[in-house]
């Protein structure tokens, strides 16, 4: 058991993650149809998976963490499929965590055959940086909108769509999702205070979503697994 196995419950739950405008964009921009092959990489609480195959989607979860209960363990940067398996990979407010982020964008234009659909927060300054590490440990960072768009090049994805969605988060609940308390909590509170509602009861970030497709003039090298 780890700490993501952990929280497993609460990224269930978690109403910032199984509900918004964002999330209604994301699986828009999937293209989802029956038959249509997704995989959900990093799946988490699994709401976009939730989302696509009650649209009739053929959806496969990838997880790092077997306590979300993915149909199959492994990280974003080394996914377990062949190359051009599916129509659409899609990965939701999860990039930030990730060690590697151009591995994992180069993994996912690799097994898509069409499209890279991507969320997640936008970059907006140290100190959000600095109370996100400190709520959770296993934040690595965010990043600006042009450093997103040099990743999707890198992978060889022309983004043919983007949008920005404001997303409020309780603070109380946010702080809990990860055991955030005491002299630590307040010190979050601190660093947010410049993003946080006028009582600190919350506070608002912003989400970029990015939708990509394949270029076709990209050479993909064929994935040899033993």
């Amino acid at each position: 058991m780890n700490e993501w196995d952990d929280r497993a419950g609460y990224y269930r739950e978690s109403r910032t993650h199984a509900e918004g405008d964002d999330l209604d964009q994301v699986v828009v921009w999937c293209e989802p149809a029956c038959g249509v092959t997704a995989l959900d990489v990093a799946t988490g609480g699994g709401h976009v998976a939730r989302r696509l195959r009650a649209l009739g989607c053929r959806v496969t979860t990838c997880d790092a963490a077997a306590g979300m209960e993915p149909d199959v363990v492994c990280p974003a940067e080394d996914l377990s499929f062949e190359d051009t398996s599916f129509d659409v990979c899609v990965c939701r407010i999860a990039a930030h965590h990730f060690d590697d982020p151009a591995a994992a964008m180069g993994e996912m234009a690799r097994v898509s055959r069409r499209l890279v659909v991507v969320e997640d927060t936008l970059f907006i300054d140290e100190r959000v940086q600095e109370a996100e590490r400190l709520r959770d440990s296993t934040h690595v960072r965010h990043y600006r909108r042009g450093e997103w768009l040099c990743l999707f090049a890198d992978a060889g994805l022309d983004v043919v769509a983007e949008a920005a969605f404001e997303k409020r988060h309780d603070m109380a609940d946010w702080l809990s999702g990860t055991g955030c308390t005491g002299a630590s909590a307040l010190r979050v509170r601190q660093l947010l205070a410049h993003v946080s509602d006028a009582g600190g009861d919350g506070w608002t970030d912003v989400k970029i979503v990015l939708k990509a497709e394949k270029t076709a003039c990209q050479a993909w090298p064929r994935r040899l697994r033993s």
